[in-house]
Order: structure tokens, then C-alpha cells, then sequence
């Protein structure tokens, strides 16, 4: 199989990867409870899945990313990164670039920014005051390789974080129950009362952030569930000009190695 040629166009013709994102955010349907957030089915079409995974970067291009829910008594992380952006990238083998550099692509374009803008308008506007297009942010793309035993406790996420979106990978539909869980409330019954995003193939979820209303957790897995495969992006709030400067820069700082802990 032409990897590349699978990754641009797939069975759905002359669709692009961010193409088909965006169609995925399009056709999904908003959802309130237990708070706003989409399920996306048949993100990218089956040729174009295939050869994305079939060229998953090795592991040796992966660092611990560092949080307390994440954390071995040793010391390492359950959870390994790697920062998506293109120009990280060409240090990949050929045929592991060719595939995740569109992928990349998609996950900073400003459209696909927008499609989740336009689906998440009324929260958006009811947190910043102003329409949503005119909202500052700044996507960080990853992939993560949770490794058996990750998990994290109930949360709803940073206010520096305006848009959360996490893309599943898995290989079939053996992982279906390790999927990220949503919560009315962080304790007390209402943290009981949950839904559960399916970790299918080709899937994913997306919300706009909330202090009061995103909580979300991950159980913990076993060996039995294996590696735990996804790529994130996350909206970042960019709103001035000196915040905006400040994800650039710390961009520019990973071509040479160095990367926060979070």
C-alpha cells in the first residue's frame, strides 16, 4: 500500500485528512448532558485509518509526560507524548512522515479550529463574551501511548484550555470499555452519574471547557487492555498577542528538545 496516496485521498475520493475531520465535527451531534460535547464516528475513512496506524511512530520518539494520575512508584509515566506539530515531524522515518505530517496539517488548521467553534458557539460565547470566531487560541496536537495502569481522577480541565479534543486509535473494537468517562459533578452523586465515550476505531470526542461543567475522568487499565492509543488537540486560549507569542515560542523551543512536563 502507497501510504502517502492512502493518507491524502482514502476510499472517500479526493478527501483530505482535514477534509474529513471536519466533516466528522459537521455531522456530529451536540449533546448537553451531562454537558456540551460531541462523539465523532468514522473520522477518517478506512484506508486512510489503516495506513495511519500502520505507520505509528516508534516508541523512541515518545517522552513521559508528567502528572500525578500518570506516575509509577519509580518515578516514570503511564503516558507517553509526542508534540504533532509538522515541523517536528521530519525527523521520522520516511513512511511514518509521509503518514502523520497531513494528519498534523489537520490538527493545526484554522479550519478545523472553526468547525469545533461553530459546534461549541453557545458555550464559547457564554464564557469569553464575544463570537466565537473572534476567540483567540492555539492548538497543541499530540499523540499519547497510555501505557496499562494510566488513569486519571475526575477533573474539568485548566482555564487556560478552551476546547478539548481527543481522536481514539485502536486497532479494533476490543478497547471499547477504556473510553475517557464525563461526569455531572466531580463528587457526591453526581459524580457517580456518567457517560462513557466508546474507544472505536476512527472516533473520537471534542467539548469546550467549563470550570463548573466538563468533569471527565479515565479509569485505570490493565494489562489485559493493552497500550491506549489517541491523538489530542487542544485549544488553548490565545486571546492577546503576548499569549499567542508565548505558545509560539514554546513551539519553537521543542526543536531543540525542550518541552514542558505537562
Amino acid at each position: 500500500m502507497n501510504v502517502q496516496n492512502s493518507i491524502r485521498t482514502g476510499s472517500r475520493g479526493s478527501a483530505s485528512v482535514d477534509q474529513q475531520m471536519i466533516a466528522a465535527v459537521d455531522g456530529s451531534k451536540l449533546k448537553k448532558k451531562p454537558f456540551d460535547h460531541i462523539y465523532m464516528e468514522d473520522v477518517l475513512d478506512p484506508a486512510t485509518y489503516e495506513a495511519l496506524l500502520a505507520a505509528m511512530p516508534d516508541r523512541r520518539f515518545y517522552h513521559d509526560l508528567v502528572h500525578r494520575d500518570a506516575m509509577r512508584t519509580d518515578g516514570s509515566s503511564t503516558r507517553l507524548r509526542m508534540y504533532l506539530y509538522p515541523e517536528l515531524l521530519r525527523r521520522l522515518p520516511r513512511d511514518q512522515r509521509e503518514a502523520w505530517i497531513p494528519v498534523a496539517k489537520a490538527l493545526c488548521s484554522k479550519q478545523l479550529e472553526l468547525a469545533f467553534k461553530r459546534k461549541f458557539r453557545r458555550a464559547l460565547e457564554e464564557r469569553f463574551g464575544k463570537p466565537a470566531e473572534k476567540i483567540g487560541m492555539y492548538p497543541i496536537p499530540i499523540l499519547l501511548r497510555d501505557q496499562p495502569g494510566y488513569r486519571i481522577g475526575i477533573h474539568s480541565d485548566v482555564k487556560k484550555k478552551a476546547i478539548t479534543v481527543q481522536f481514539y486509535l485502536p486497532s479494533d473494537t476490543s478497547q471499547r470499555h477504556i473510553g475517557t468517562i464525563f461526569h455531572e459533578n466531580d463528587k457526591g452523586p453526581g459524580a457517580e452519574r456518567t457517560t462513557q465515550m466508546p474507544f472505536m476505531p476512527s472516533s473520537g470526542y471534542a467539548f469546550p471547557v467549563s470550570l463548573t461543567k466538563s468533569w471527565h475522568s479515565a479509569a485505570s487499565t490493565t494489562t489485559k487492555d493493552g497500550e491506549r492509543v489517541s491523538m489530542m488537540v487542544t485549544y488553548y486560549v490565545a486571546e492577546s498577542l503576548g499569549r499567542r507569542l508565548y505558545w509560539m515560542a514554546r513551539r519553537s523551543l521543542l526543536l531543540l528538545g525542550i518541552h514542558s512536563e505537562h
